[in-house]
Order: C-alpha cells, then sequence, then structure tokens
C-alpha cells in the first residue's frame, strides 16, 4: 500500500523493515516521528527532529507551578472543562436514548456532575479540585 507522506502524522515499525536515511531525515525535518519496535512490539528507539521550545514559556509554566493560588486556577478551569464536557456527553445520550431506562441513570449522572461543577467554585486548594474531579 501507498500512503503520501504528507498524510501521515508518525510512522512506527515493526520488525525486520527497512527505511532509508533519506527517508528518517525527511520526517525529521517535518516533524514525524519514526519509532523502532523490534518483532516482538518491545521498543528500540525514537527517531525525532528538532523540537522547538519558548522559554518564556517554560518559565511563565514553572512560575504558575510555584504560585499555590495559581496552580488551583488553572486546574479549576482544566477540571471544569472536563466536566462540563462529560456532562455535555452524558446529557446528549440522554435525549438520544429511545427509552427512561437508559436516559435515567444518564441523567442522574449529569446532575451529579452539575453538582462538582458547583462544588468546585468554591475550591482554593488544588488538592480541593482534584478530590472535586475524583
Amino acid at each position: 500500500m501507498q500512503v503520501p507522506l504528507h498524510h501521515l502524522g508518525a510512522i512506527v515499525i515493526m520488525g525486520n523493515v527497512m527505511l532509508s536515511t533519506f527517508i528518517m531525515g525527511r520526517c525529521a525535518d517535518d516533524g514525524r516521528g519514526v519509532v523502532i519496535l523490534d518483532r516482538n512490539g518491545r521498543f528500540k528507539c525514537r527517531i525525532v527532529g528538532k523540537t522547538s521550545g519558548n522559554v518564556l514559556l517554560r518559565q511563565a509554566q514553572y512560575e504558575a507551578v510555584r504560585d499555590r493560588k495559581l496552580s488551583a486556577a488553572i486546574a479549576r478551569n482544566m477540571v471544569a472543562g472536563k466536566v462540563k464536557n462529560t456532562r455535555q456527553v452524558l446529557l446528549r445520550g440522554a435525549r438520544e436514548s429511545n427509552d427512561d431506562a437508559g436516559s435515567v441513570p444518564l441523567k442522574k449522572a449529569a446532575d451529579a456532575l452539575a453538582s462538582a461543577l458547583f462544588r468546585l467554585k468554591d475550591t482554593v486548594d488544588i488538592d480541593q479540585v482534584r478530590g472535586v474531579e475524583g
């Protein structure tokens, strides 16, 4: 089978497969990873190209970790997004359910998540955020 290289996000090679250095270099240039596994599927190596990073971004991330209030706020927003999305999936499933036996548990779970969102507003500590998420 032939697949255009630009359609691939990564290449995983398993077993006795040949890959030219030109293709490995091209993948590195394009930011496409190449993973090599032995014939049993055990990891051997990974080839990646240049990795770019923003030093100022990393510094801001480290500063955010040091600031307990900011860390808790970031965690709270992330958990709120996860809970809201999960709740929407449950509500959609309840709407699309053909019978009450399927939709009632989904609605109850969505209500529990709404309660978690309400409790999440008052959390000030990252451990409290983790508790609500759990």
